[in-house]
């Protein structure tokens, strides 16, 4: 890399990674005012009144029940935005107290919240120099111990308050017109993970607003998806290869990011929940190119939206962690990591595509501890010492597409031990299409937990211990694929390994050369979350050879 390049990265991995005490408005980021997931272990940047305040378990917690606790960030400067964040409420002092998030915070007594009530109700409230209105409210189940996902919308006079992405509350009130943002637990315990704060055009648009171009050349997707699961099969295409992306001259921020035609992601990767509405990745922050250690674990733990572009063989050791809203993606046909991986710990809106995975210490991608919305598409496996992908510890809205498992030896675990039912029952719901599963020997996937695993269209070819085992009561759909010479196929009623049995519904698959696929029970409709089309199983292995791996998005 060029040293006027290179000093152009290092500018803007800078521009986008200011200490979140200084908590201002980049040009390269100007969608995200704030962002803080505690992972550092402190709360620098936030003030504090009533209560007892903590940063925990990678989380802020509010201890007493006793107080009208408050705390708050930012500056009193900011007029339009959204502020979201994780909230767990663990005690309420009685019916009425609450939990919440603060926007337009005059001081500690005069703001907006959107609470969370003990009593079962989200609120949108005025407090008024310590003087409680309540303006809009609706019943919401409220369970102690429980994450929800509160989004509070202030603009113009206009707020809107959503739970776990869905808009539940409207008011108009035009008293406090700019300021800052904050979390409130009024007499209540509670935790606060992953605070954001996105506003002007870095928000993303809702969906009767048209998404905006690319950040980088592509060619025509993978089949889109139809209105339903009962669609007639129809034959596949195979993607055609594009040019590889150009370098850009310098840092191109979107004006309206969002899900980004052709090539965005699709399965449960797309659905809207978690306050996450689809996955876009880095789309909205600056584009960078990095060929070196540093400069692609300084981008991957930038605060805010980015594009990181990898080019030529970079070397990392273990796994290292990525930030929320990062798309990386490979240059050309041979970006290459080599050594190490990816870890997702709380994190969100990420996408992996069109890399080589090389020889990684341990797991080259894990998606883990209530990741969500990520999309793993194009990429290449080659001998990772554990696994190519785990997904584990409550992740879920994951997508793995158009990948190369290319003689792996453990290919991908969705749920992590057989004692893990707490923390993985009623997530892990992942979507496998279009992958091939090349002379790898096991974990096509293995399942604890999840349901619905949705495998589709996937090329099974010479795996030698099996292709896929659903345990632990995990609920997997498996459809359109083709096995060739799998001795195994298929485990579910008998369990595997220490583990119990699970769940398996197979139809309309091919077996060549290859044993009798075990099914049992009944498994959850990936169907009633996103329309998808299965294409006829005969034409998988042409599709599949044709368009899975690197150099061909």
């Amino acid at each position: 890399m060029r040293a006027a390049h290179r000093a152009w990265v290092a500018t803007a991995v800078l521009a986008a990674t200011v200490a979140f005490s200084a908590v201002a408005v980049s040009r390269a980021d100007a969608a995200t005012l704030l962002s803080d997931d505690f992972a550092d272990g402190n709360a620098s940047g936030w003030s504090t009144s009533g209560g007892s305040w903590s940063v925990s378990g990678q989380a802020y917690r509010q201890s007493s029940t006793g107080a009208d606790a408050k705390a708050q960030a930012g500056s009193t400067a900011w007029i339009d935005y959204t502020v979201q964040a994780r909230v767990q409420p663990t005690a309420f002092g009685n019916s009425t107290r609450s939990a919440g998030v603060v926007a337009r915070a005059q001081n500690m007594t005069s703001f907006y919240a959107l609470v969370l009530t003990g009593g079962g109700t989200a609120q949108l409230r005025r407090v008024s120099g310590g003087g409680v209105t309540t303006l809009a409210s609706a019943p919401v189940g409220v369970t102690t111990g429980t994450w929800y996902t509160l989004a509070l919308r202030v603009s113009g006079s206009q707020l809107s308050g959503a739970v776990n992405g869905a808009t539940l509350l409207t008011a108009t009130d035009g008293t406090f017109a700019a300021g800052r943002v904050g979390l409130s637990a009024s007499y209540a315990s509670a935790a606060f993970d992953d605070v954001t704060v996105d506003g002007g055009p870095g928000t993303p648009p809702s969906p009767s607003v048209s998404p905006p171009p690319s950040p980088s050349a592509s060619a025509s997707p993978a089949p889109s998806p139809s209105a339903s699961a009962s669609a007639s099969p129809s034959p596949s295409s195979s993607p055609r290869p594009s040019a590889s992306p150009s370098r850009p001259p310098s840092p191109s921020p979107s004006t309206s990011p969002g899900p980004v035609p052709p090539n965005q992601a699709d399965g449960f990767a797309s659905v809207n929940a978690l306050g996450q509405n689809g996955t876009y990745g880095g789309v909205g922050g600056p584009t960078v190119v990095v060929d070196t250690t540093a400069e692609l674990l300084a981008a991957i733990d930038a605060i805010g939206p980015m594009v990181i572009q990898v080019q030529g063989t970079i070397t990392i050791d273990s796994k290292r962690g990525v930030r929320p809203n990062k798309t990386i993606v490979g240059l050309g046909s041979n970006a290459t990591i080599s050594g190490g991986g990816f870890d997702f710990y709380r994190s969100y809106n990420v996408i992996v595509r069109n890399l080589t995975f090389t020889g990684a210490e341990d797991d080259a991608v894990n998606v883990g501890q209530n990741s969500h919305h990520v999309w793993i598409d194009h990429n290449r496996f080659v001998a990772p010492v554990d696994g190519s992908i785990d997904i584990v510890r409550g992740a879920e809205y994951v997508t793995v597409s158009w990948n190369h498992f290319d003689h792996t030896d453990k290919s991908m675990l969705i749920g992590h031990s057989d004692g893990s039912a707490s923390e993985d029952v009623g997530h892990l719901k992942v979507t496998i299409h279009h992958n091939f599963f090349d002379h790898s020997r096991q974990r096509h996937p293995r399942v604890r937990w999840g349901d619905p695993v949705h495998v589709y269209n996937n090329y099974f070819l010479a795996n030698e211990l099996y292709g896929v085992a659903s345990t632990q009561d995990g609920g997997v759909l498996l459809e359109g694929n083709y096995f060739q010479d799998v001795p195994f196929p298929c485990f579910s009623a008998s369990g595997y390994a220490d583990s119990g049995p699970g769940r398996l519904v197979q139809r309309n698959n091919v077996f060549v050369g290859s044993g009798t696929c075990e099914v049992s029970g009944t498994v959850a409709d990936p169907g009633t979350s996103y329309a998808y089309t299965v294409a006829a199983p005969g034409t998988v292995p042409a599709a599949v050879t044709a368009g899975a791996g690197v150099g061909r998005i």
